[in-house]
């Protein structure tokens, strides 16, 4: 059956084949970000020093959660509804306008609790920072309304264009504006450019008005009050940073833990911004279709995806001395250990925002605010006994254990929503090549830039290993195959 929101698709281009064509160019666009991230990493620590990269992580980290908030509060309720709407313009209307009203009302709070804030970390040089950085929200929340619309829609390759747009200009800004001259502040300039950029490319492709006179649509609220709860649990969830400053650590303590929590849900986040937004799109219309046969499957794949992950976040946990010190030179050589454990909170961080995008397509979006609500405070508890005991690493085990809670909880939920089978089999093969994936990595010692030759072999084993071990099907292999071949007919 044709998708209708995708008028450039052929009758017989099937909704996998679009989930996947989908996933593997948005997953190439956001690959951009690790690149690019690692570079301005790598720059800014250099250039900055422990102290200012400090400074530069507790701003970036307060607005963009500010950031995410309002992106939770409209992101997967627009894609939601989009997917619904055989119209899309009024609801494309009403939902940039939330956008616009709540990206601005969120700038004047940023300039009024600037002060406060950054006396609240002790860093009064802080305010300003935070006040500049604020900028960037009403240009991001612009920039993310349209990417979520895009998705809703179905234009996949769209959207990959425009986060492909925004990581290389932050990249190419950020250096340039530092390499003049304006240290910190170029870095916070540079970001809110790239915002600027992702949000006149977006643009290009779609276009709500601004100015239509429209009623929100039908249905909107329901899902976006308990997911904006949920999202402000689940980032909260995460603020180990702040509690650990408050807690009495320096800025140069926050920035070892900043820098090992950047690097740690790089990948994890890629993966859930790759898939999650795309599978509730195509859920909530498979699902529209009354085809519950091939939800079930979508969902079961995704999982087996991401516990697929599983070794190569235990070759990343045995690298991470060595992959620090060569990202960030060797003053950040103790964010190392930090990193080790954070990876693993991030995979539990994917299949929670997997599961989610999941329940959200099945309309169950209170499940959603039921199933985070305890998290937030059972991770505020746990920073405040762990952290004065073990100090960054506390941190960092509070979120592993308490992420790990919530995946575990959301994969109840879904399998008792869809009555899916959980796949055993595929956590039996992570868990068994996970083995030789860490002895390869712990007794095969490389450094520097030799490092990232041994990962890649390894990862490449491990691949194979998962085909030797059957866990790819025939039909499966011949789906892939199809998708190749159909790719390659349409270049023609």
């Amino acid at each position: 059956m044709q998708n209708t929101h995708i008028s450039s698709r052929s009758p017989d281009f099937s909704h996998g084949h679009h989930l996947f064509e989908g996933t593997i160019l948005v997953f190439m666009a956001e690959i951009l970000l690790p690149l690019t991230g690692i570079i301005t990493a790598a720059f800014l620590t250099r250039k900055l020093g422990a102290g200012d990269y400090g400074l530069l992580v507790l701003s970036s980290t307060v607005i963009s959660w500010i950031e995410l908030i309002i992106n939770s509060l409209f992101s997967r309720a627009t894609v939601k509804i989009v997917s619904d709407e055989k119209d899309w313009r009024p609801a494309g209307a009403a939902i940039l306008r939330m956008h616009i009203y709540a990206g601005m009302a969120a700038l004047a709070a940023c300039w009024i609790l600037a002060k406060p804030c950054a006396a609240l970390l002790g860093e009064p040089k802080l305010a300003l920072y935070l006040a500049l950085f604020a900028l960037d929200i009403p240009l991001f929340a612009i920039a993310h309304c349209h990417r979520s619309l895009l998705i809703g829609r179905g234009q996949y390759a769209e959207r990959a264009k425009t986060s492909a747009g925004r990581w290389l200009a932050r990249l190419i800004l950020i250096i340039a504006l530092v390499e003049m001259g304006f240290s910190l502040t170029g870095a916070i300039l540079g970001n809110i450019g790239a915002s600027l950029v992702e949000a006149v490319i977006a643009r290009y492709y779609i276009r709500p008005s601004w100015f239509k006179k429209v009623t929100t649509p039908s249905g909107l609220w329901d899902y976006a009050l308990p997911l904006f709860l949920s999202a402000l649990g689940l980032r909260y969830m995460g603020m180990g940073l702040f509690l650990l400053k408050m807690l009495g650590a320096s800025s140069a303590e926050a920035g070892i833990y900043g820098a090992a929590q950047n690097v740690s849900f790089v990948m994890p986040g890629i993966l859930s911004v790759s898939l999650s937004p795309l599978l509730l799109s195509t859920l909530s219309r498979v699902l529209q279709e009354n085809n519950l046969t091939s939800a079930r499957l979508f969902t079961r794949n995704s999982i087996r995806a991401v516990l697929a992950t599983l070794p190569f976040a235990v070759m990343a946990a045995v690298a991470s001395d060595d992959l620090t010190v060569l990202l960030f030179g060797r003053h950040f050589a103790d964010s190392g250990p930090l990193m080790s454990v954070l990876i693993f909170a991030g995979l539990g961080m994917i299949m929670i925002n997997l599961l989610n995008a999941v329940l959200i397509a099945c309309g169950n979006p209170s499940w959603i605010l039921k199933l985070s609500a305890p998290l937030l405070p059972a991770a505020i508890i746990g920073h405040f006994i762990a952290i004065p005991i073990f100090g960054s690493m506390g941190a960092a085990a509070v979120t592993a254990l308490v992420t790990a809670s919530g995946a575990l909880a959301c994969l109840i939920a879904v399998k008792r929503r869809l009555q899916i089978s959980f796949p055993a089999s595929t956590l039996m093969r992570s868990l068994f090549l996970s083995v030789p994936v860490f002895l390869l990595m712990y007794f095969w010692p490389v450094h520097g830039i030799a490092v990232l030759a041994q990962i890649a072999v390894i990862a490449v084993l491990a691949a194979g290993g998962f085909m030797i071990s059957g866990e790819l099907r025939r039909e499966e292999i011949r789906f892939i195959q199809s998708f190749f071949f159909r790719c390659f007919l349409s270049r023609r």
